[in-house]
């Protein structure tokens, strides 16, 4: 006789609510999330690359609340990723509720509960089960997942506007300097020369490895094999299993392109005749689609021109940048993958953990500064990044790019990001000039 699966599906959800409610929760690393983690009345989807840390963050949350007080009953926590809950369906869901409140009575209408729901994509029409705790239960919901299902214009329409954004990425460089237990200076202004010297060491280090948690501490050819498996699980489950995507050459050439070179200007007309050069047949709106699915799974990022004309936003190539450093060096087969690149990468992704928007401009004259980084009501800012200013006619260059930006953003205060400020010679008095391992430790440069 074949055993009922919604029967077998309760039993598993029950065993998951009573081990969270019972087992140690883990300790890692605290992550640092900018800005608002959530608003009264939705849940807060949890989303960003695979293996940086989403679910480790719930588990934060959960110990948060614990620290306040908040009893471990109150706080919990369901993994639904997990085989044996193959084919739920979200009628199903309200079984672990209803014994949720069987064995907590009390709590039900009158005290808040916590609901942590990882990888809650996998159940089909989670959306309409979360809308129904919120809206009639005292709860606050946290969800989290790595499919692009949970992201911005999904979630808005899945949630009809009950829904919350959180990124979480890699490791930043003060979370990598706590994971390291290197301790954070209290005043950047009265560093003394080791400390200095102790927190640059610890930037080369991190532009080499990058922010992936497990990553951490691996010897060089462990950490390739790890993310090279990162890469590929996302380009297989995030890419082509979720948006049923046929051409995995096509696709493996975009992904190896787009790592390998960080911070380069990418044509979607330009990498549709070299594929096509070597073969490998491609339509150029599938390649306009690949880029939208591996920005949308946190793999690459794209930063666009700064300009009001849709039509030159789209006619000018888009730059790209992996979302950790820790890949450059995995998938570079030139050899011309340095510093400044890796340097770059983490100042494209630290603007984007600020929750400030980017772009980069390319002014009338022709010169490019890398990034138009801004906030709603605050000053916008242009940030030239550049790994050493001791080559003169480099740091001409890169000023005098800033300095005409100015002239087309004149509102923009000027700053120029750098392992070596102690090089910069000559500056302007309107451009300011920043070590880049401070810059990454302050909210604000």
């Amino acid at each position: 006789m074949e055993s009922d699966p919604a029967a077998s599906h309760r039993a598993v959800l029950l065993e998951k609510l009573a081990d969270s409610l019972a087992s140690p929760l883990p300790i890692a690393t605290p992550r640092r999330v900018h800005g608002t983690l959530q608003l009264p009345g939705k849940a807060t989807a949890v989303i960003g690359m695979r293996r940086a840390g989403k679910t480790t963050f719930l588990h934060q949350l959960r110990s948060e609340r614990l620290a306040r007080g908040v009893p471990r009953e109150r706080l919990p926590y369901i993994n639904f990723e997990d085989e044996r809950l193959a084919g739920l369906a979200a009628e199903h869901l309200h079984l672990v509720v209803e014994e949720y409140y069987r064995r907590f009575p009390a709590f039900r209408g009158t005290e808040t509960v916590t609901w942590c729901l990882d990888e809650i994509q996998v159940v089909s029409g989670w959306e309409r089960f979360v809308r129904r705790l919120l809206d009639n239960e005292k709860v606050e919901v946290f969800i989290s997942g790595s499919s692009a299902a949970l992201l911005s214009r999904e979630l808005a329409s899945a949630m009809r506007g009950r829904g919350w954004e959180v990124v979480i990425h890699p490791f930043s460089f003060e979370e990598h300097l706590r994971h390291h237990g290197q301790s954070l200076p209290e005043r950047v202004d009265l560093l003394t020369a080791a400390q200095r010297s102790a927190l640059d060491a610890a930037l080369l280090r991190y532009l080499e490895t990058g922010g992936f948690p497990e990553a951490q501490g691996l010897d060089p050819a462990t950490r390739h094999t790890l993310l090279t498996q990162y890469v590929d699980v996302a380009m297989l489950r995030d890419v082509s299993e979720r948006h049923g995507v046929t051409n995995l050459a096509g696709l493996r050439w975009l992904v190896r392109h787009l790592l390998g070179n960080p911070g380069g200007s990418f044509s979607v007309e330009k990498f549709y005749r070299d594929l096509k050069s070597q073969g490998i047949a491609i339509a150029r709106d599938t390649v306009h689609q690949l880029v939208g699915y591996l920005e949308d799974c946190f793999l690459v990022r794209t930063t666009w021109v700064e300009s009001a004309s849709p039509r030159r936003r789209m006619v000018n190539p888009r730059k790209t940048h992996p979302v950790d450093p820790g890949l450059i060096p995995v998938f570079d087969r030139t050899g011309r993958a340095n510093r400044g690149h890796a340097l770059e990468t983490v100042v494209r992704v630290e603007i984007e953990r600020r929750r400030m928007q980017a772009s980069y401009v390319r002014t009338r004259e022709g010169f490019e500064v890398d990034f138009l980084a801004r906030r709603p009501g605050e000053r916008p800012m242009l940030i030239q990044v550049c790994a050493e200013l001791d080559d003169s006619v480099a740091r001409e260059r890169e000023v005098r790019a800033l300095l005409a930006a100015s002239q087309e953003h004149p509102r923009a205060s000027l700053h120029v990001i750098t392992l070596t400020p102690e090089t910069a010679a000559e500056m302007p008095e309107e451009v300011r000039v920043h070590s880049a391992a401070l810059w990454l430790l302050h909210e604000r440069p």
